[in-house]
């Protein structure tokens, strides 16, 4: 059976300068894989430019999504085949409560997947929506204001949850969901990734610690540093990290 995500030979680079070096790298379905590595390493670059950001340049290697060719969508294309980037830093939608934000997302995905099914109407996914925001605790009165207006560091991140929830993408892209967050929200945030596990989905999550792999168990590890992955492996990995730190990668590079 083929990969889900297929990286071959993968080099990105913004402004001119190369930011991922190299970059192999394959995910089957409903496998969840975690990228660790100190700032600067290219996590963040290889999640957005996986999602078409239009910053960062693709100037060598192939990636195929679903057995086609992802490079040659558009953002939005990517969405509707069913990637899903949440963000480390989600933005504010003024005048655009979070509510509709995802009713007209929820809508565009339940096309893209059966363009004659009926489309849903909204009393029926403002339901969905308060089933799913309870699993969350999260306070659906969030759910009637801007999309993370005046919204807290925890509020943002488990808004992104909330539309990964609601979207149910087949291939979900997590940039350090975990950072910034107290305890609870990152068991709230963790729990909520985690139930969303199943044959068909996968997950490629982003971190630069390993509190939130005590919530959700991956199947593989891998270290990226200076634009390409050194190492892979188990839960292992992570463990050493916390303790040892990134310094042995960086030496051997």
């Amino acid at each position: 059976m083929s990969a889900l995500l297929s990286i071959k030979g993968l080099h990105i680079a913004a402004e001119g300068e190369e930011i991922v070096r190299g970059m192999d790298l394959e995910i089957a379905r409903g496998e969840v894989h975690v990228i660790m590595g100190p700032n600067g390493s290219g996590k963040s670059t290889l999640v957005n430019s996986l999602m078409g950001y239009p910053a960062y340049s693709i100037t060598q290697g192939t990636v195929s999504f679903k057995g086609k060719d992802l490079l040659a969508m558009e953002p939005h294309e990517r969405a509707r085949a069913g990637l899903f980037l949440a963000f480390q830093y989600p933005k504010e939608i003024a005048g655009v409560t979070l509510r509709d934000f995802l009713f007209a997302a929820y809508k565009a995905q339940f096309s893209a997947r059966d363009p004659n099914a009926k489309q849903p109407s909204l009393l029926t996914f403002q339901q969905l929506l308060l089933v799913k925001a309870k699993e969350l605790a999260m306070d659906p009165a969030l759910i009637d204001r801007p999309v993370n207006q005046g919204f807290s560091g925890g509020e943002k991140k488990k808004a992104e949850v909330l539309q990964l929830s609601v979207l149910e993408p087949t291939l979900a892209l997590l940039d350090e969901t975990d950072s910034g967050l107290d305890i609870d929200a990152l068991k709230a945030v963790a729990h909520g990734v985690d139930s969303m596990r199943s044959p068909e989905r996968s997950f490629l999550l982003v971190t630069h610690y390993a509190r939130i792999l005590d919530c959700i168990t991956p199947d593989y590890v891998h270290v990226m540093i200076d634009g390409k992955i050194v190492e892979s492996g188990g839960m292992e990995i992570a463990r050493k990290l916390e303790t040892d730190g990134y310094a042995e990668h960086s030496k051997t590079e």
